[in-house]
């Protein structure tokens, strides 16, 4: 009988029944399970004092190191086979139910990127090289598939082919792969560099017009980075990024050549938004800042954090207390600062709204997007919130309320409309819940998602209320915008008064609202 390295003696039964004698190996889940569970748990060969390891124990280290590689490139293809197998058996149902050819499979990459772990958007880039691998490069395909090459590397070859036709293609393919031994050593560079050369020698117009929308492609886009920064990135042609870079350089030279004690980085920085903004110093530039914080951290001293939100220059993530008291504080100053208050209960889950219209006003948009803290409700996608989606779609009677609502990007949106999907929203009593929004997706193939939306700003609940220095106590998380340019109506606008060197951050009640 056919057996797997690995797999116990007690198992044998249950590996006989996936390996029959004289034939392939049936991958199965559970299988495989058994396969990860040796890898985690198997004991390092050899001695485990590392002070005195002898030599034979050193190689068969990097040994096990190779070949772990080598599985890892072998998982990848696999994973490729099956993602191709999963979407052509699903367009082929859907074909069958009659649905029209742009919408079908539509679902696979949000299938494929749940259970890998992936975001929708980087599902369907795996899911279209996977197919390209298997349809169209074949030697590429056996190269993953026996580890002689990375999925990075197989990637490459999709992606410096994608102007050439079918035919082209496989010749480069069968050119470049179908040798293997010819495949060791080749970084990821000599290889971009080695299927260019054959490409242009092939079809040199398919190269030109593909430099053509190359250029056409330039753009500016600007993205989330750690610690309340961004990456700025120009996607322009060549000599322009060059000529550009270098004028930058040559000034920041000459400005440390002044005794400037900034780093030749930090000038050319400075330099660019100062010339891209017109001011003339880079920290005096006017900033949008949309950020969620609780009552108690921004007016009683407390300690929880606050979150900007998508769509503020400083893009999404947690910042300490005092700096969001320092950004409202800010705001302040510019006489720019507005609060509008989003209720809790008392466990910090904003109170339900309702509306009884088909699309979700602005109003309840907004608390879509702070429950969320701007990102896509769908596990694993990172995209921001662009549209307001009804769990329980609005046609089968859901409501159109904060309860049955999710923000989820448009990717996302569209495959749950897909036949066989389904979600539910679970009662707030639910352990699974954890006293917080939780949405149950369920796939065709019946897999079970969840999705729990991140804790909110906790609310002030057992300091006392002060006439005009606190909110009510059931008042929770607050929205702060402070930006020159237009802004929503608020609700509440702070006051400042000066005591000394500080800032006092107070709320003007309306004359009809007594605490």
């Amino acid at each position: 009988m056919t057996r797997i390295a690995g797999v116990p003696a007690e198992d044998e039964a249950a590996a006989s029944a996936v390996l029959p004698d004289g034939g392939r190996p049936v991958l199965d889940a559970g299988v495989v399970a058994q396969l990860r569970e040796v890898l985690a748990e198997g004991a390092l060969p050899g001695a485990t004092d590392t002070a005195a390891v002898p030599k034979e124990t050193l190689t068969a280290w990097v040994d096990l190191l190779g070949e772990v590689e080598k599985v890892k490139h072998t998982v990848a293809a696999v994973q490729a086979r099956v993602a191709v197998a999963l979407d052509e058996a699903t367009r082929a149902s859907e074909e069958k139910q009659g649905i029209r050819k742009e919408r079908r499979g539509r679902g696979v990459p949000s299938q494929v990127g749940a259970v890998m772990g992936l975001s929708p958007n980087a599902a369907a880039s795996f899911l279209g090289d996977a197919r390209v691998w298997v349809q169209q490069m074949p030697c590429t395909f056996e190269a993953l598939r026996v580890g002689a090459l990375s999925e990075w590397r197989a990637r490459i070859m999709v992606r410096e082919t994608s102007h050439l036709s079918a035919e082209h293609r496989r010749m480069i393919d069968e050119l470049v792969c179908g040798d293997l031994r010819a495949l060791a050593g080749l970084g990821g560079k000599r290889l971009t560099a080695r299927v260019n050369e054959l490409a242009a020698r092939l079809d040199v117009h398919a190269c030109v017009k593909r430099l053509a929308k190359a250029e056409s492609e330039r753009c500016v886009s600007v993205r989330p980075a750690p610690d309340l920064m961004v990456y700025l990135t120009a996607l322009v042609p060549m000599k322009q990024g060059i000529q550009a870079y270098a004028q930058l350089k040559a000034h920041a030279d000459a400005v440390k050549g002044t005794g400037d004690e900034r780093s030749g980085g930090q000038i050319m920085a400075d330099t660019l938004i100062e010339r891209v903004t017109g001011r003339n110093k880079a920290d005096q530039v006017p900033v949008t800042v949309n950020l969620l914080v609780s009552d108690e951290t921004l007016l009683a001293g407390g300690q929880a954090p606050g979150v900007l939100l998508e769509g503020s220059a400083a893009g999404v993530g947690a910042v300490p207390a005092q700096v969001a008291r320092e950004l409202v504080a800010a705001g302040v100053d510019a006489d720019a600062a507005w609060l509008r208050a989003i209720y809790a209960d008392p466990q910090g889950r904003l109170l339900a709204t309702t509306s009884v219209g088909r699309f979700f006003p602005d109003g309840i948009m907004s608390l879509l997007r702070a429950r969320q803290h701007g990102v896509c409700a769908s596990p694993y996608c990172d995209a921001p919130i662009r549209h307001a989606d009804h769990v329980v779609p609005h046609g089968d009677g859901g409501a159109t309320s904060l309860g049955n609502g999710q923000g989820l990007c448009v990717r996302c949106n569209h495959a749950k409309q897909a036949p066989g999907w389904s979600q539910s929203v679970l009662p707030p009593d639910d352990p699974e819940a954890r006293g917080r929004h939780a949405v149950e997706t369920v796939t065709p193939t019946g897999h079970r998602y969840l999705s729990v939306a991140p804790e909110p700003p906790r609310p002030v609940r057992s300091s006392p209320v002060h006439r005009g220095r606190h909110p009510r106590s059931d008042r929770g998380s607050l929205s702060c915008a402070s930006a020159p340019g237009p802004i929503s109506r608020p609700r509440r606008r702070l006051r400042r008064r000066r005591a000394g060197r500080g800032v006092d951050l107070a709320w003007a009640l309306p004359p009809d609202r007594k605490p």
